[in-house]
């Protein structure tokens, strides 16, 4: 290097100067390569990050595309530019903020576990074995190499997981063991949107367990639920942990963890009283006593004639009823997918009739994982008439020739729990402007089976029973949320389809049983910022933002601030902060709107009173609402020599308050 330097001597002066900067640039990243030291650790330097040197690309407005609150600031802070359809590049800013994001994963995750990486690109044969390549249908990114093998990217690692313990696991001495990895993962999104919410490529902290008995899982769940709240406070979320519905991952026993913001896909029901909560596709709830109807005539099914009554409304209007008292029908056809041999699935289609309440809306995921299908559509005409032989509107299950077995050659048809015991209700008569009365459950018709296919409705009481028997008395509420994390008891599904075995403490080999856990990291960041943002940007707790304090000189021509900036930032830095020192030569209003975009949850603004040895501690975070209902940061004025001290208060308050848990 000093020889380039020797012979670029006689260079023009304008020249030389930006060979030096070149230099200092390339000493910087020399440094930044250095040896690490004997106990492991890289050596300390100090290495001032100025935002005149970053790439920091911020946007005064949002593209017109960007919906939600996460994506609109993540582009507009410069944290990520989209390549393609949930594609997204991750910039200087955003990439760093991730990066804080890992390292609370892998410090908390190092307590319980043991960390892997396992390779993206995954043969198709440990699919096969656990039945998974013929179920997950296009979710799945699949290909084929040149010589014709085929291969998928991968969505989730339990078959390589399970392929590495069924190859080296051979005594119950060796469990319980816990393997993570954090690695880069692919689905076939259909609809990316919403930013980094719903993607094609993530990142992702996958997790395994093996145990010897169910109570050795119960203890590896529950060392993730711990691990999981210690992730999510510290990262300054407040989230709640809710029971789910497992899908396609199968298993036991699940739990959600989702922080509210009406950017969130998923709806949690919640109890304000007990904190019960679960997701919509797992909650329950208890149903109040319904007043049945008195019969007519004989008390036998009647047929009433009811011309244009097709919608529930109509029908509730014209008999003068509660819509709780009809039976509403919804068909569907169901996808049943069974594997082949060899990876190739057996699909086929089948007819189902789901009958409930009037008032009650079918939940699909609980019809699907009720009759065991991949997946249902709504019946067309023609469909309808093969299999119900009537019009829409005007369907019902009396006189309906069923099929025993679900999903067999002719009609499954499956009725809400809500329905059992019920009488006097009101039907469909499966013929034109026609309805049936005094139609009891069990009596006039009959079913394939019967399971809780509802949703849950805000208002509805809580199901949750105390130790006394009495009921929790607390009224279910209905709210947005984003899954950043979810937990599954496995059990033997992969274990035992793969041929995993281990000998027991009797000298018998038996089955280990498996445990899954995930945490999305772009996750945890949009969701900071979906619960931490206003009309000018976003705040996130100090322990994953890209810096922890930005020092804005609010004029770079003046020699005094500027000294004093640099002075200021060095001695925060050596605090062991992060630190931007904004030295951009720009106005001051232009560094204060990006420093409350970018989500710096401080800022240290060294202006006019810095000659009396005073500067301006911001706090991003608004504490107080104004006259128009909007809020503001807190600023104080701050003596030169007791910022540190006083920065320091703020990000141990920040710690401690980040976040909670429900």
């Amino acid at each position: 290097m000093l020889r380039s330097v020797q012979r670029h001597v006689g260079l023009p002066k304008a020249n030389r100067s930006q060979l030096l900067e070149h230099l200092e640039w390339n000493l910087i990243l020399l440094i930044d390569l250095r040896p690490q030291a004997a106990d492991g650790k890289a050596r300390s330097h100090s290495l001032m990050h100025r935002w005149s040197k970053l790439f920091v690309p911020t946007l005064r407005e949002a593209p017109a595309d960007a919906e939600v609150a996460s994506h609109k600031f993540l582009l507009r802070a410069g944290y990520i530019r989209q390549l393609g359809a949930g594609i997204y590049n991750y910039l200087f800013l955003g990439q760093r903020s991730l990066n804080k994001i890992i390292a609370i994963v892998r410090e908390e995750m190092d307590t319980i576990g043991q960390e892997f990486f396992l390779p993206a690109l995954l043969p198709k044969e440990p699919w096969v074995e656990s039945g998974r390549w013929s179920v997950m249908g296009d979710n799945m990114f699949r290909l084929k190499d040149r010589k014709g093998a085929e291969l998928c990217l991968g969505m989730t690692h339990e078959e390589i997981m399970t392929s590495i313990a069924r190859n080296e696991l051979r005594s119950y001495k060796q469990l319980p063991q816990i393997w993570y990895q954090i690695q880069t993962k692919f689905r076939d999104e259909p609809r990316p949107k919403s930013g980094l919410l719903r993607v094609r490529q993530f990142t992702m902290k996958d997790s395994y367990s093996f145990d010897l008995d169910k109570a050795g899982l119960d203890k590896s769940f529950d060392l993730h639920d711990a691990v999981y709240r210690r992730i999510f406070t510290r990262c300054g979320l407040k989230f709640v942990a809710v029971e789910a519905d497992s899908g396609s991952m199968g298993g036991s026993q699940s739990q959600e963890f989702m922080v509210y913001t009406e950017a969130g896909e998923d709806l949690i029901v919640s109890c304000p009283v007990c904190g019960y909560a679960a997701n919509l596709e797992k909650a329950v709830s208890r149903l109040e006593p319904v007043e049945e109807m008195a019969p007519t005539g004989d008390g036998k099914p009647e047929l009433v004639h009811t011309p244009g009554c097709a919608a529930i409304s109509d029908v509730a209007e014209f008999f003068k009823i509660s819509p709780a008292s009809d039976i509403k029908c919804v068909a569907y056809m169901a996808l049943k997918r069974e594997a082949a041999g060899k990876g190739a699935a057996k699909e086929s289609w089948h007819g189902v009739a789901a009958f409930l309440r009037g008032d009650h809306q079918v939940n699909e995921t609980k019809l699907l994982g009720a009759i065991g299908a991949a997946e249902l559509r709504t019946m067309q005409a023609e469909e309808l008439t093969q299999y119900l032989n009537a019009p829409a509107g005007y369907l019902g299950p009396v006189g309906l020739k069923h099929d025993d077995k679900q999903l067999g050659d002719g009609l499954t048809v499956i009725i809400d729990k809500s329905l059992e015991g019920r009488k006097n209700l009101v039907a469909g008569a499966n013929k034109l402007d026609y309805h049936v009365r005094n139609v009891v459950p069990g009596r006039d018709f009959t079913w394939t089976l019967s399971a809780d296919i509802r949703s849950v409705n805000a208002g509805e009481a809580c199901p949750t029973i105390d130790k006394n028997g009495s009921n929790c008395g607390g009224k279910l509420v209905v709210g947005k949320a984003v899954e950043v994390g979810h937990i599954f008891k496995l059990g033997y599904k992969y274990s035992e389809s793969m041929g995993a075995r281990v000998l027991d403490p009797n000298g018998k080999e038996v089955t280990p049983i498996m445990g899954s856990y995930g945490i999305g990291i772009e996750r945890i960041l949009t969701a900071a910022i979906e619960q931490g943002h206003d009309a000018n940007g976003f705040w996130l707790s100090g322990s994953i933002a890209p810096f922890t304090v930005v020092v804005t000189v609010t004029n770079m021509g003046d020699a005094k601030l500027r000294e004093t900036g640099e002075k200021l930032a060095a001695e925060i830095e050596a605090a062991g902060l992060d630190v931007l020192l904004d030295d951009r030569d720009e106005r001051a209003g232009v560094k204060f709107k990006d420093a409350d975009l970018v989500g710096i949850p401080f800022r240290v603004t060294v202006g006019k009173k810095a000659a009396d040895g005073i500067v301006e501690v911001v706090t991003r975070k608004p504490s107080q609402v104004t006259q128009t209902g909007g809020t503001e940061p807190t600023n104080v004025d701050v003596p030169i020599d007791q910022v540190v001290t006083h920065l320091k208060s703020l990000v141990q308050e920040d710690e401690l308050l980040g976040g909670t848990s429900a």
